[in-house]
């Protein structure tokens, strides 16, 4: 089973700069977006063998979350409770017969770190959410969590110390997060790799000199750890200031 995950910060921007030919190439089982910065009725996508989820969020263009999938769900919620109300379109769960998908656009501290708190809350209400649906089946996580865990997932750490997605609350969110009883696929599998990353500024050059950030992730129940074949991060693919990532299982 092949996943992939993608901040594309703007389909329909993604879509002029070639998401469609990726994702032709690219044969995803479950295919995962992030800030898809849209309404209901805002593009219509001809992906041909998909089921398409969409959460939006209530202001316009912004957040907002999508999974296309080619197998049907059991079941598809939104949000972290049973209410499907979350109102920045942050989060979708599918249910499958043996694991649980979900994509995950995690809140922004912002520069001037004036959501923090909120960030926070979200970290351990995801969290309780996360051990929850894993205490029933596996759990497969991915998206742009906003947060690069350790110094080797980013290029400048100790310019960036106390940054929002570096903060120490941030990190140590993570950190619980994953003696929860989940593991960072990528690191798992390539626990010292260096200068891989998923989002650049879009300041010149800097994506040319590879001057990044590793903050996109799949997350999966640890249990499940071992079925991981492969995973990685298409950097040379344009069209977001993040790249996509994908898993294999």
């Amino acid at each position: 089973m092949k996943i992939v995950s993608w901040n594309v910060n703007g389909i329909r921007a993604c879509v002029r700069k070639g998401f469609l030919d990726y994702f032709s190439n690219v044969d995803a089982d479950i295919f995962c977006i992030q800030e898809s910065k849209l309404q209901a009725g805002q593009i219509e996508l001809e992906l041909k063998g998909y089921h398409q989820y969409w959460n939006y969020a209530l202001k316009k263009g912004y957040s907002g979350t999508a999974i296309f999938t080619k197998q049907k769900p059991l079941s598809v919620s939104y949000g972290l409770s049973n209410t499907d109300e979350e109102p920045e379109g942050r989060i979708i769960t599918l249910e499958y017969e043996t694991f649980f998908m979900i994509t995950v656009y995690t809140p922004n501290a912002k520069r001037d770190l004036s959501r923090l708190d909120y960030r926070l809350q979200w970290e351990d209400d995801i969290r309780r959410y996360l051990i929850e649906l894993d205490q029933i089946k596996p759990v497969i996580l991915c998206g742009d969590l906003n947060v690069a865990h350790h110094e080797i997932d980013l290029k400048n750490p100790r310019t960036n110390k106390g940054n929002s997605g570096f903060t120490e609350e941030e990190r140590e969110k993570m950190t619980k997060l994953l003696e929860a009883g989940f593991v960072d696929s990528f690191r798992y599998l390539y626990p010292k790799k260096q200068d891989v990353y998923t989002w650049w500024s879009y300041m010149n050059k800097v994506r040319e000199r590879n001057i990044g950030w590793r903050i996109d992730y799949f997350i999966i129940s640890k249990r499940i750890a071992e079925r991981i074949k492969d995973v990685a991060s298409h950097s040379e693919i344009l069209g977001s200031d993040h790249c996509p990532i994908y898993i294999e299982i």
